[in-house]
């Protein structure tokens, strides 16, 4: 691939040589099987939009403009990505031009071909003129009738366009590896707001409606399609910091406030690992209960789950990785989602350094152990050899929803980990995670390059590198060839307590007492949690006493509550079943709903009542939550091949009083964060 329009702004010589390499005879240029867009012949370097949001209908009606850079000559026709969009029109610097949809792939969406009306030689540009509207059931919005808000009086939207998403809401080239900037103004009823992951730029009746206003956002760093993010609602702010407001619905404003008031000390932390923060502004925003991610590090803007306000500050782990994101990903970004570790993996790293900065190196090690955990859940999960398992997989006709777990998180981590402690510990190897993101920064890069950048950086400890099993780590399904020996101080009572438990036998159980966990923080009670998920199921005596001594119900923290509710299921606890399915069906995030479903599903005796609850929620669900459940219960058995998504109708029929609330990337089983 031409990499002349997406290079590094501050691009070194080594870099050149570095690449040289790679690119030979032998190595074409990596093509992005999730995308149909003819990136190789041009690159955008700016799009335009103008959107009209129509909450009667469930549409957006819009325009874009993209000015793109021409990178051949003899130049007369480009291919971009779009799903169930309705073009009306498209112009070339103003002149009509022919344009055609090809015919729809289940999950890519149809290529748009667009023929220009006369010939561009390499190093021109054209603005390409889109007039459109998006499809009520666009896989990148999610569109809540009030019911489904906590305020109940305003409809609110949300868009959520990682992996490729993007195309159902701008036509565009869709692929992470191509980076461009953008402005948007954005029509909307006068009583509800907008944002967008953009620095705001104001905002101005509109002159063709009096009921509406419009917004306007400008983005001035380039960046990848995905990352390019609306919602609209009747939001509020609070100012949490200099560069900091947390936006959400008022019914939680002040808790988002509260939960995230270290936001700027976790910001600088990261800079002082990573090197200066570039985009500006960094808002958090907390979305309704069925955002199917933890958190997603839109520019600008974090989206966050709900499930993260806990009251204890306890969660907060996903805000360092989201920040991180701000490095890892959205400035040094993965050229094809089958590099996807590139993006996670390192965002991991960092988010644990800035917990080892803000806490300690014990804490790092503590969390590391759960990851490597989560990890082997999602090998659990996927089967040991699913090469969707592998830390660089072959997405070629695989949809990366499907693909989503937390290998390229966990692996990647591992991965990194494993390299930190070969090169000479923690301080040297973030130096070289430093320098690569100042390399590599504004463009978008392949496990090759990271990997030759790594021996160029450490070229004085070549041969320790050659004796790492490369094939093993990147292309081997399953766990990793090297288990890293974490520090278990932290995890230590966890592992005992876990093990009183396991051995206990019934007449032992009094010997148990609220003061096991009184000394344990919400993180060590998670990790207990997830050992004992890790064990045979315990006896369903031992989940009575564990209630009646630790009173587990009562907490509302979400990843205790999740953990322990498949404990309780896995016992085959009657009470809990209604309760797991309360938590899958009132929030969305995949990281709980999935597996909620899923361990319900498994008892035998109530698997109908799990797919009959899917059934009646499932139209409340974010669409690609749904695709995803409904694969996991083999509901809609013509589309359990993951290719298609279950044609849910998206305005909620059901009043389930969850359906108040929304879901949210940050974490694996994100099942990302991110």
């Amino acid at each position: 691939m031409s990499h002349g329009p997406i290079l590094a702004l501050n691009q070194a010589p080594e870099r050149a040589k570095c690449e040289s390499t790679l690119t030979g005879p032998t190595m074409a240029p990596a093509s992005d099987p999730c995308s149909f867009a003819s990136y190789t012949k041009c690159a955008t370097k700016h799009l335009n939009l103008t959107y009209h949001v129509d909450f009667d209908s469930h549409v957006l009606k819009g325009k874009v403009a993209l000015t793109v850079e021409v990178l051949e000559d003899k130049f007369t026709s480009l291919t971009l990505d779009s799903r169930d969009l309705k073009i009306s029109s498209v112009t070339a610097n103003g002149q009509p031009a022919k344009f055609s949809l090809g015919p729809q792939h289940s999950f890519k969406g149809s290529p748009l071909e667009i023929t220009l009306p006369f010939e561009l030689s390499r190093g021109q540009h054209v603005i390409l003129e889109v007039t459109y509207e998006t499809s009520p059931k666009a896989s990148a919005l999610q569109w809540l009738t009030p019911t489904q808000t906590a305020g109940k009086k305003h409809p609110y939207l949300f868009s959520q366009c990682q992996a490729t998403h993007c195309r159902s809401m701008v036509p565009c080239q869709d692929t992470p590896s191509v980076k461009h900037t953008y402005y948007a103004q954005v029509s909307v009823p006068k009583e509800l707001v907008a944002v967008m992951s953009a620095v705001r730029d104001g905002q101005e009746a509109d002159p063709q409606d009096s009921s509406r206003v419009i917004y306007r956002f400008r983005q001035p760093v380039p960046m990848p399609s995905y990352l390019i993010a609306i919602v609209v609602g009747a939001l509020e702010s609070r100012e949490i910091g200099p560069r900091t407001r947390v936006w959400s619905e008022k019914e939680y404003v002040d808790r988002a406030a509260f939960e995230f008031s270290e936001t700027e000390s976790m910001l600088k932390t990261a800079e002082s690992l990573a090197g200066p923060y570039v985009w500006g502004q960094y808002d958090l925003l907390v979305l309704p209960p069925s955002f199917p991610y933890g958190g997603m590090e839109n520019p600008c803007l974090t989206f966050a789950t709900p499930t993260l306000l806990a009251g204890d500050k306890s969660l907060s782990n996903v805000i360092a990785h989201e920040i991180s994101h701000s490095w890892t990903g959205n400035l040094v970004t993965n050229k094809t989602w089958e590099h996807f570790w590139l993006n996670e993996g390192h965002t991991v790293y960092l988010e644990r350094m800035i917990g080892r900065c803000l806490e300690s190196e014990q804490f790092r090690q503590f969390k590391a152990i759960g990851g490597w955990k989560e990890l082997q859940e999602s090998v659990n999960t996927f089967g040991a050899n699913s090469p969707l398992t592998n830390l660089v997989p072959d997405l070629n006709e695989v949809d990366p929803d499907v693909a989503f777990s937390s290998v390229p998180y966990e692996k990647g981590f591992a991965l990194l980990y494993h390299l930190e402690e070969l090169m000479g510990g923690p301080e040297v190897f973030m130096g070289f995670v430093k320098s690569y993101i100042q390399l590599f920064a504004y463009s978008s890069v392949t496990t090759e390059e990271w990997k030759n950048y790594l021996y160029t950086y450490f070229k004085d400890k070549v041969d320790i590198l050659n004796k790492v099993d490369w094939n093993g780590w990147m292309h081997t399904p399953g766990m990793p060839p090297v288990k890293p020996q974490y520090d278990t101080t932290m995890a230590d009572a966890c592992i005992a307590l876990c093990q009183k438990w396991v051995k206990a036998k019934e007449e032992e159980l009094s010997g148990f007492g609220g003061a096991d966990v009184k000394a344990l923080s919400s993180h060590q009670v998670i990790e207990f949690l997830s050992l004992l998920l890790q064990e045979e199921p315990l006896p369903l005596a031992h989940v009575k006493r564990m209630q009646e001594v630790y009173d587990l119900n009562a907490v509302k923290n979400s990843e205790i509550r999740f953990r322990w509710l498949r404990l309780c299921v896995r016992s085959h606890w009657e009470e809990a079943v209604a309760m797991a399915m309360q938590m899958a069906t009132e929030q969305g995030r995949m990281k709980f709903t999935r597996p909620l479903f899923r361990e319900v599903y498994t008892w035998e005796k109530h698997r109908e009542l799990a797919v009959q609850t899917f059934l009646e929620t499932r139209s409340a669900m974010h669409p690609v939550t749904a695709m995803l459940v409904a694969k996991d219960l083999k509901v809609d058995q013509t589309q359990s091949t993951g290719l298609n998504r279950p044609l849910s109708p998206r305005t909620p029929a059901c009043s389930h009083p969850l359906h108040t609330h929304t879901p949210a990337c940050s974490h694996p089983l994100h099942t990302h964060t991110g």
